[in-house]
């Protein structure tokens, strides 16, 4: 079985044996597309709100190319299935039916049945790569994990990242592999009876390398902020291509390589005054593209404690599976710590209290007065099944957002020797 996403963006390989470049440059005067060594250059004919196109025999699976841009700057393709060396250089043109897959009866398990493993391709085996998270597949089905969470994949500068700070969302990270390495690993895994999930960062691009600006401003709305500065535009004029732009990516992840749901990170900081809005467009997106394909599974981060969203895929189509559920975990480091410092102050006064009213109904802040954030926080979620709810004792973000990246075994030990 072959499998390819088709999508208004980037370069594909057509049935004929050309290849059509597609980029979306609405504040270019002329785009140029370089090929090889960039000596080679084809102007590419704009032909309607910002868009250039070009379809040519000169490239096939494998060339190198770029976009010059009004003469001047060089840039990767923002839709670029592969970065080979890294992300200033040029993207390659990836033939997607190249690879084979063998888990054509796969599809996918409940979400009832997900124990999750969140894994860092580049630091969960001394390899750092796909293959190596691959050689390690039954030890995962040992541990009784039944679903991996692979942080982002999308590139990013320099040869190791946490992934947060991606800039080109479609190609997978070269230092772990080629993007069939990637898709070797989740066709493994299935294989394995083993759910694949990624970790996507559609709140912002990373700070070096984002060229966006160069060509697309639209991209970007002064009109909102983030923690990270610019706001992706989804609501302001040109957005339409910035939401196509992010919700083709997770189709592209879900179809072309075949994984079983997404974790979408702070989906906090994205702003959208727009109805619907992006994440419900979304989720409709992908609800009625897998709808009688195979169980999809899509997973929230969100501080706002946001309930609407949650429902799960058996439910309304616009609706998200989980949400990773901050108020367990930070009830739970509260309970066995003792540590009321920063966040963990708006659960020291009855920690146990606040991990009971999880269990029961799910988030503990449902509108709730939070004093650290000198704001309400959260929505009523009382009327939720639980399996909207991912508990957790450590993740990412509650270790490596630590100082010295201390995890709980070290605090409940520190805790006890002071006590």
């Amino acid at each position: 079985m072959r499998r390819k996403h088709t999508m208004p963006f980037g370069a594909e390989c057509l049935d004929d044996g050309n290849v059509r470049f597609h980029l979306w440059a609405p504040a270019a005067n002329f785009v140029r597309l370089c090929l090889g060594t960039s000596e080679y250059k084809l102007e590419m004919p704009a032909i309607a709100d910002g868009w250039f196109e070009l379809v040519t025999s000169d490239a096939g699976p494998g060339t190198h190319y770029s976009f010059e841009i009004d003469g001047r700057n060089q840039v990767p393709d923002p839709a670029s299935r592969y970065q080979p060396v890294g992300v200033h250089g040029p993207s390659e043109v990836i033939d997607p039916t190249a690879f084979l897959w063998t888990d054509k009866h796969w599809r996918g398990r409940s979400w009832n049945a997900a124990v999750i493993y969140e894994l860092h391709v580049g630091i969960f085996t001394p390899e750092g790569t796909f293959a190596g998270v691959e050689s390690k597949l039954s030890y995962l089905s040992d541990l009784g994990v039944t679903a991996i969470e692979i942080m982002p994949l999308s590139s990013f500068p320099g040869e190791r990242n946490w992934g947060y700070d991606g800039v080109l969302p479609y190609a997978p990270a070269a230092a772990y592999g080629r993007p069939n390495d990637l898709k070797h690993l989740v066709n493994a895994a299935h294989n394995a009876n083993l759910m694949v999930l990624l970790d996507v960062v559609y709140n912002h691009f990373g700070p070096e390398a984002n060229y966006l600006p160069l060509y697309a401003p639209q991209f970007f709305t002064d009109r909102h902020r983030t923690p990270w500065g610019e706001a992706i535009n989804f609501d302001g004029p040109g957005s339409r291509t910035v939401r196509d732009y992010f919700i083709h990516n997770a189709l592209y992840w879900l179809e072309e390589y075949h994984f079983d749901g997404l974790r979408l990170d702070a989906v906090n900081a994205i702003v959208d005054d727009s109805r619907p809005d992006i994440l419900t467009e979304l989720a409709s997106a992908v609800r009625n593209a897998f709808a009688h394909d195979r169980q999809i599974h899509l997973v929230l981060e969100n501080f706002d404690n946001a309930a609407h969203y949650l429902g799960g895929s058996d439910k309304k189509q616009h609706k998200y599976d989980a949400q990773w559920d901050d108020d367990i975990h930070h009830s739970l480091h509260v309970l066995t710590t003792g540590e009321t410092d920063g966040y963990y102050a708006d659960y020291s006064s009855n920690p146990a209290w606040h991990l009971g009213r999880c269990l029961a109904e799910g988030f503990s802040y449902q509108g709730d007065f939070s004093h650290y954030h000198n704001a309400p926080r959260g929505e009523r979620s009382s009327d939720l099944p639980p399996s909207c709810f991912i508990s957790f004792m450590q993740n990412h973000d509650q270790i490596g957002n630590r100082a010295l990246g201390e995890r709980r075994g070290y605090d409940v030990a520190l805790s006890w020797r002071r006590a």
